[in-house]
């Protein structure tokens, strides 16, 4: 048997959805997938007061082998509750979440088939209702009501319910759509000239890693006039045959900072497979992400939110913390790793007055105030374009919003294993013991949500330190960089003199 709650990953569902990988077995089958639609109807009731025959919900996928088959299940499983489906076919996890907003939909609620950057053989679902994305414990809610499920259940659900003949809808068209009419008419209220080509004279590359982002191309650029030569990967292919479609991966990222250079493009974009995450590459293949895909959003939306607050994660830089408060007169507010966890303080920091237009991860999740709420990479990406045009009507480059942004010298990310079955503890008081002696020590300890932050500013070394626990690994990560050449090292040296005589900590990665 199967542990359905075992699936539960943060906010998500996820796990091994076909064989292929040696030691992965299958644990996200297309039965599991049957009670998970009904557990979400069930929550949903619970949640609305509505009755099942009362809600339309909206399925959509990425392009993972699996997609198709879970799809399939997951409908199956909403509409044995007497619930209607509109099957969306591909899509993109923002679009989804769109799906509940667009006139022409306004679903109850929605779901994607989806396991974001993972390899080909896993696969997950996210929920959206009417509030944004389901969170943790909602996801545990509707885990809990598809492991009661009787047996039998899910045969009646094969026999009786024919997902095939729901209902069909080109959602991804309609959100191409929405994000073409955005670019083009911020576009014409800076330059005050209605275009139907704005983008002409403009050359663009995306690489969509055979996600789902292929649409970026022809259904947004070209049609706005952009040169899109170059652009590779687009068509789906859930084997992910060229490389991981991941902004994060080094592989990735060169693949299009070589598409930027030898096409001699003005900007390069890439996104994750379910487009929820994105970077870019400059016209000089500088690569824009992690610290500096945050300061170029964060550079595009200043002027219009003079003084206001950005929220990262926390592994980014103090060189970050310096652009966004010297150079763009913004507040950062560096808070913890999780993507819903920037989103939901960004709510609550706009919720109390207090002005939070981005929260954003160095992934790439990155969210607006004034888009619901939504990390979504295309949206990020439509933000860039109109930035990219305006700075090239005024003459200048996109590269010129972060010019200012101190560059990276040395950095490196350590991953301790705790081999205690008890790591959460362990790690507890190793977080204890590494702050008491860095306060014995004299060493500056800015405030952090997450972990223990220690910032060095003097002559003989400068940089940061941030020693944390694993969001559900018995694993503590250690950021390290240094803002010198050679600092790194001596960051390293007082790192490891912190973390000595903790026999359960591998501290091997260190050395």
């Amino acid at each position: 048997m199967i542990d359905i709650m075992k699936l539960q990953n943060g906010s998500d569902v996820r796990g091994v959805a076909v064989e292929g990988v040696e030691g992965e077995n299958v644990n996200l089958t297309e039965e599991i997938a049957v009670r998970i639609g009904s557990a979400y109807i069930s929550w949903l009731c619970k949640k609305t007061g509505k009755k099942a025959t009362d809600l339309t919900i909206g399925v959509g996928r990425d392009s993972r082998v699996s997609g198709p088959a879970l799809a399939k299940a997951l409908i199956e499983g909403i509409l044995i509750t007497g619930a209607s489906v509109v099957n969306c076919e591909m899509a993109t996890t923002p679009a989804m979440f769109m799906s509940i907003v667009f006139e022409q939909t306004k679903f109850d609620g929605s779901a994607m088939i989806t396991a974001s950057h993972l390899p080909f053989n896993r696969n997950g679902i996210k929920f959206f209702d009417k509030d944004g994305g389901l969170e943790h414990d909602d996801i545990t809610d509707i885990l809990k009501i598809a492991s009661e499920t009787p047996e039998g259940f899910v045969d009646v659900a094969a026999n009786n319910i024919a997902a095939e003949n729901v209902k069909k809808f080109d959602l991804l068209g309609l959100y191409a759509e929405y994000l073409k009419n955005k670019i083009k008419d911020d576009i014409k209220a800076a330059s005050g000239v209605d275009n139907e080509k704005p983008l002409s004279g403009l050359h663009i590359v995306v690489d969509s890693g055979n996600g789902a982002s292929g649409f970026f191309v022809d259904k947004i650029l070209q049609p706005l006039g952009a040169d899109t030569t170059g652009s590779q990967f687009l068509e789906p292919d859930g084997m992910f045959p060229n490389h991981i479609p991941n902004p994060e991966n080094k592989q990735a990222m060169e693949a299009i900072r070589s598409a930027v250079l030898n096409n001699k493009a003005d900007l390069g974009l890439i996104f994750d497979t379910d487009v929820d995450r994105m970077s870019a590459v400059l016209s000089d293949g500088s690569e824009v992400n992690r610290d500096s895909i945050i300061a170029m959003i964060a550079a595009i939306l200043a002027p219009d939110y003079p003084g206001s607050t950005i929220i990262t994660d926390s592994v980014t830089s103090d060189r970050l913390t310096y652009f966004l408060e010297k150079e763009l007169g913004l507040k950062h507010l560096c808070y913890m790793r999780g993507y819903k966890n920037v989103i939901n303080k960004q709510k609550e920091l706009n919720g109390k007055g207090i002005v939070a237009p981005l929260a954003m991860e160095t992934s790439g999740h990155g969210a607006l105030k004034d888009n619901y709420y939504l990390d979504d990479g295309a949206f990020l990406a439509v933000k860039m374009v109109i930035a990219l045009a305006g700075a090239a009507a005024s003459g200048n480059k996109l590269d010129s919003l972060i010019e200012k942004l101190p560059p990276l010298v040395e950095e490196g990310e350590y991953r301790f294993k705790i081999k205690t079955e008890d790591f959460k503890a362990y790690g507890k008081g190793v977080l204890e013991e590494f702050k008491k002696r860095a306060i014995t020590a004299g060493y500056e300890m800015p405030e952090s949500y997450e972990g223990i932050r220690l910032s060095f500013k003097g002559e003989d070394v400068q940089g940061w330190i941030l020693l944390r626990m694993s969001l559900h690994d018995p694993v503590m990560p250690m950021n390290i960089e240094g803002a010198r050449k050679g600092d790194l090292e001596k960051l390293i040296k007082i790192a490891k003199s912190l973390t000595d005589g903790f026999d359960q900590l591998d501290r091997s990665s260190l050395c």
